[in-house]
């Protein structure tokens, strides 16, 4: 044996007679672990929350010690090559290589004993050091007389490392006495302190970690609202001149709510809480102002969606004209195979997606025909809605003002009963006036009480109009409905008399009309200039006709209205530079003349 040489693991020399410096390196490495020094150093510190175990150490189950830990298994591809060790008082022999390896038991939880069988009959303590303390940093050595031990460790990588010298075989010195031989069986042992060290251990990692995870939790929760102040004249002031301003406006009404819910309305102070409502009632307008902007802005935003998706249109309409004229014989024969197929592709394309856009607007276009409709069929009945509205708007500002009454009443009444109170406290000096304060307050109630059965009265009047107005327009409905049917008949009647006085073609020959689109224009330049009375510019009519159909022209409008004098007719308006032509509807007047 050469025993003037060393092992040198992690640059830490070690004082080891051996035959080979480099064996326990290799040993090392054919057990699947990293060269690492003697001193007990660990191989990764760092705790893993989802293993709940040092890593480098499979997962177990904490509540079940002993159960789920194994040794790491070499891999099948390494050759395992054990070599002889040589220390100074005994050499150790390697086990066969083509036998299976050692059995053993399932490694308890944090374990940093291990149990050491088939020690020579002669073996001591110091030299199960020797051998041993190459592992690790031993802190404890109990040896028993039936030729086993136990070993304990300072860390529970070091067992690893012990776990390799199972089955090799011991010689004490150079003797071949069976005394002086054996077998080292080493085996995980269970030990009472490495489950207590390890349960300590889990249990400060798991404070650790509830620690950490209550300050994340604490990071990222929501701040709680901020504390409403108590009610107090003061505060009442402060909070009735934030509801004045629109600003502080939803900042104050969260606080008068919280009052009100706190229960902080009574007889004292119920003056005060109605001023702040009142004055929150105030902002109702312009709430609804601001929902009338905002629908304003919705409908212009409608109407350039409309202007936009009608110029698509027209530029998709223009793409799709290209395609057929490339599609026509004279230029078509030029164009390749795969040139004409791409121009059929984009083509149908291009088709497809005009057809679309322009069903969204013809479908726009009929949402408004409609409105519109609706809004003719509901003319006749507006004198009526409007005379109807009126009541209603009567009968609820009665109802408002009989509510302020009711509450202005309680008002004083609450401030009698006070006055009451405070009457039997008083001295008897102020007697008199008390009495006279007293006649005041039951004569303005008498007063009130007479305004309020006024108002009674005038409500149950102004409900029994409302229901008779309600009556007329049941009956003017009724007769509605008659009358359009009346027309329908009637106008039935009147076709199938022209149909057989005079043939289609004379009455379109004869007259000025000379197409059904004109005769659409004529109906819709009437129902135009009907509502606007004074007239219109030849200009304002087109500009209301190019909504409906982009390509009607002003000199198509303005000679089709010169045909029909009797309908149409044409004035002058202003003065000097303001001279403008405008176009009046006599339609009825004509009727009178032909």
């Amino acid at each position: 044996a050469d025993g003037g040489r060393n092992l040198s693991l992690d640059s830490i020399p070690m004082g080891l007679p051996m035959s080979d410096p480099t064996a326990w390196t290799t040993a090392m490495n054919n057990l699947g672990m990293a060269p690492m020094g003697m001193t007990g150093q660990p191989l990764l510190p760092d705790f893993d929350p989802a293993l709940g175990m040092m890593t480098g150490i499979p997962p177990i189950n904490p509540m079940m010690p002993g159960l789920g830990i194994v040794p790491p298994p070499i891999p099948p591809d390494m050759p395992a090559v054990k070599e002889i060790i040589h220390c100074k008082s005994c050499t150790l022999f390697p086990p066969n290589p083509h036998l299976p390896p050692p059995a053993t038991r399932e490694r308890p939880p944090g374990c940093k004993t291990v149990f050491v069988g088939g020690l020579p009959e002669n073996g001591t303590e110091q030299i199960i050091m020797e051998v041993f303390e190459q592992c690790g940093e031993v802190i404890a050595i109990r040896k028993s007389k039936k030729n086993f031990c136990h070993i304990r460790f300072a860390e529970e990588f070091m067992v690893d490392k012990a776990l390799y010298l199972s089955g090799y075989r011991i010689r004490l010195g150079s003797s071949t006495d069976k005394k002086d031989t054996g077998r080292l069986h080493v085996d995980f042992a269970q030990a009472r302190d490495d489950l207590y060290e390890w349960e300590c251990k889990q249990r400060m990692l798991a404070r650790e970690e509830r620690h950490r995870r209550r300050l994340e939790e604490e990071r990222f929760r929501p701040p709680s609202p901020p504390p409403v102040v108590h009610y107090s004249d003061h505060e009442c002031s402060v909070v009735a001149e934030k509801l004045k301003d629109d600003t502080k406006f939803l900042e104050a009404i969260q606080t008068l709510l919280t009052w009100i819910e706190r229960g902080e309305v009574n007889r004292r102070t119920a003056n005060n809480f109605y001023s702040m409502i009142q004055s929150a009632n105030s902002h109702v307008r312009r709430l609804v102002n601001e929902k009338a902007a905002h629908e304003k802005e919705m409908e212009e935003a409608k109407e350039k969606f409309k202007l936009a998706l009608s110029g698509i249109l027209v530029q998709f309409e223009q793409i799709v004209a290209v395609y057929h004229s490339a599609s026509k014989q004279k230029a078509w024969d030029h164009f390749t195979k795969a040139q004409r197929k791409n121009i059929s592709v984009w083509c149908k394309q291009a088709e497809e997606i005009r057809n679309i856009h322009n069903d969204e607007l013809m479908g726009i276009r009929r949402e408004e025909e409609m409105e519109m409709s609706d809004e003719e069929i509901e003319d006749p009945s507006e004198m009526k809605e409007t005379e109807e509205s009126a009541l209603v708007s009567q009968v609820e500002a009665l109802k408002e003002e009989n509510d302020s009454l009711r509450w202005q009443l309680d008002a004083y009444r609450n401030e009698v009963e006070l006055l009451k109170q405070e009457q039997g406290k008083a001295s008897r000096d102020d007697d008199t006036t008390k009495e006279q304060q007293m006649k005041l307050l039951q004569q303005a109630l008498q007063g009130m009480q007479k305004h309020l059965l006024k108002v009674q009265d005038e409500y149950k009047k102004r409900e029994a109009e409302l229901e008779k107005v309600r009556e007329d327009k049941l009956k003017i409905e009724t007769l509605l409905e008659n009358l359009k049917e009346q027309e329908s008949s009637t106008s039935r009647v009147c076709a199938c008399s022209q149909e057989k006085e005079c043939p289609v073609e004379k009455t379109l020959s004869n007259s000025p009309v000379k197409s059904e689109r004109e005769v659409l224009l004529v109906g819709i330049i009437s129902t135009f200039l009907h509502v606007h009375p004074f007239g219109a510019s030849i200009e304002y009519i087109c500009s209301y006709l190019q909504r409906l159909d982009s390509k009607i022209c002003t000199a198509e409008v303005e000679v089709l209205m010169t045909r029909l004098q009797n309908t149409f007719r044409q004035e002058l308006s202003g003065v000097g530079a303001s001279l403008e032509k405008r176009w009046k509807f006599c339609g009825f007047d004509g009727l009178k003349m032909t």
